[in-house]
């Protein structure tokens, strides 16, 4: 079975996750903006039984659109982001595809929130796009986009 390291710039804080991710998927929410440092981000999901967090964290926690709390789990040392759990997936743990370093992992199979995406930015062909979270439905499929506002 895969092993994959995801780890915070410094190497402090590290989360092993075995198996692939049950999905990848770019966001371009302005939180994950912000989160990212970049104008979208590329996120994972493993389930919660296939993910070995190692090191300090110290923890964030904000309440999405949706209302459920999502927590972030970052290296005190040097502030990555490596980590979160949130209350809509509690069976799984959500890690940032950059900081595995592996670019073997696969393309993402859907875009969220593409209502706040950077006008010059575009998804892979054929993925799933949703102008909010997919669980909001209204899915088209790039490169029809989903015109940013």
């Amino acid at each position: 079975m895969t092993e994959r390291v995801a780890k915070c710039m410094c190497g402090q804080l590290s989360i092993a996750c075995t198996g692939e991710p049950h999905f990848v998927g770019m966001c371009h929410c302005h939180e994950c903006q912000t989160r990212s440092g970049s104008v979208f981000a590329v996120n994972s999901a493993f389930p919660n039984d296939h993910t070995k967090p190692s090191g300090e964290s110290k923890t964030f926690t904000r309440v999405a659109e949706s209302g459920r709390k999502v927590t972030y789990h970052f290296c005190p040392n040097c502030g990555t982001t490596v980590y979160w759990h949130g209350e809509m997936l509690p069976e799984m743990t959500g890690v940032a595809v950059g900081a595995f370093r592996d670019p073997s992992i696969h393309a993402p199979e859907r875009a969220v929130w593409a209502q706040t995406r950077h006008a010059w930015v575009h998804e892979p062909d054929g993925i799933s796009v949703y102008p909010k979270g997919h669980k909001y439905g209204h899915e088209t499929v790039a490169p029809k986009l989903v015109a940013a506002t």
